[in-house]
């Protein structure tokens, strides 16, 4: 579903498959999570399926 949204905003994003990429599962647990998704916006790491969350963190990476 995140991936859906980012793409129809048109926003460029990064897939890592944790079921299969074991250097990606290194990475989210060493962030803090053991579940997906987590969506990495800037400095932000969402976890879930939050359109406000996600639409106000990619709002924050635009310069005012």
């Amino acid at each position: 579903m995140v991936k859906g949204y980012l793409s129809l905003r048109g926003v460029e994003f990064i897939v890592k498959n944790v079921s299969t990429d074991l250097e990606g599962r290194a990475e989210l647990i060493a962030i803090g999570f053991d579940s997906t998704p987590v969506t990495i916006i800037g400095d932000q790491q969402l976890s879930g399926f939050d359109i406000p969350t996600i639409d106000k963190a990619l709002a924050d990476l635009k310069p005012n």
